[in-house]
């Protein structure tokens, strides 16, 4: 059955270039009405203009679909209150959130200035922060919403010299776990994208020869179906030249080794059964690594 989007308004932010403009004219493509957000800023979030929204906007309209362009920063919640207000004026609801824009200012820890690090939080974790709030509520009066976070394998695993950018991707993490769990009752999903994408985040990170593998193309296929009816929900995603697969957040079994002194040697020789994952799962919720350690104890929660 094809996926498709008729009738649904969908909010891209970050979406002038790269995987967002990919997304959006995508969305577009299968029938949906498309805000495409963009502050226009360079890479590192400085400076701002509303030309490749426009631009994108332009593209979308020739192609038959429908779509308006806006300017606002994700790190503003009067802006995006805005933003949210004019998609609702206009088309009476919004469907799907894609938290798309981000901004890097790459450097190894040693040499990280703290404002560097706060800029690259406040864009990447408050803007998913700022704008899934701003729709929140429409979503769940309308008991329908698909909220899809950008998270990185650099979250997810760590990159040299992206600490900063790390962090805020691996927080969306556990915005979108809580997300999920707290949208359940009103069909509001919320899953999480790790791309692997050529954009001008990434053309001087990926190497020159293989970057013709990664269009951000081969990626908004996942982003299509974590956004449809049919979506799950809680799930991350990879995607990157053409292949998909999902990341999870796991726990092994553990081991009972009880609070006495000699606790911290005992975990020390114990730690290769500890740490064995042929037994582990993936939690439904926070609550279940202590539900596992009182098991482990003998303790039942009634």
């Amino acid at each position: 059955m094809s996926i498709r989007f008729d009738g649904r308004v969908a909010i891209i932010t970050g979406a002038g270039n790269g995987l967002g403009r990919s997304h959006a004219l995508a969305f577009a493509a299968r029938g949906a009405k498309v805000v495409v957000n963009d502050l226009g800023g360079a890479r590192d979030g400085r400076g701002g203009s509303l030309s490749s929204a426009e631009h994108v906007v332009e593209e979308i309209k020739k192609a038959g679909g429908t779509a308006i362009a806006n300017g606002a920063s994700v790190t503003d919640p009067k802006a995006v209150e805005g933003m949210v207000a004019d998609a609702l004026k206009a088309w009476g609801r919004v469907d799907i959130l894609v938290n798309n824009a981000g901004i890097l200012r790459d450097k190894s820890f040693a040499k990280m200035e703290i404002d560097d690090f706060r800029a690259v939080i406040d864009v990447h974790l408050m803007g998913g922060v700022i704008c899934s709030k701003a729709v929140w509520n429409a979503m769940r009066e309308q008991n329908y919403g698909r909220i899809v976070m950008t998270t990185s394998s650099s979250g997810l695993y760590g990159n040299f010299g992206q600490s900063n950018y790390a962090a805020a991707k691996m927080a969306l993490i556990g915005l979108m776990q809580t997300l999920a769990l707290e949208g359940a009752k009103n069909d509001v999903r919320c899953n999480a994208i790790a791309p692997t994408a050529t954009t001008r985040m990434t053309d001087d990170i990926l190497p020159g020869q293989i970057l013709q593998y990664f269009k951000p193309e081969y990626v908004t296929p996942a982003v299509l179906f974590m956004a449809s009816e049919k979506a799950p929900t809680r799930t991350i995603m990879t995607a990157g030249a053409g292949t998909y697969g999902t990341a999870h957040v796991t726990m092994t079994g553990g081991m009972h080794l009880g609070d006495g002194a000699d606790t911290p040697e005992k975990i020390a020789a114990n730690f290769a059964t500890i740490s064995d994952r042929s037994c582990e799962v993936v939690p439904k919720s926070g609550a279940e690594q202590s539900q596992n350690e009182l098991a482990k104890r003998g303790v039942q929660l009634s």
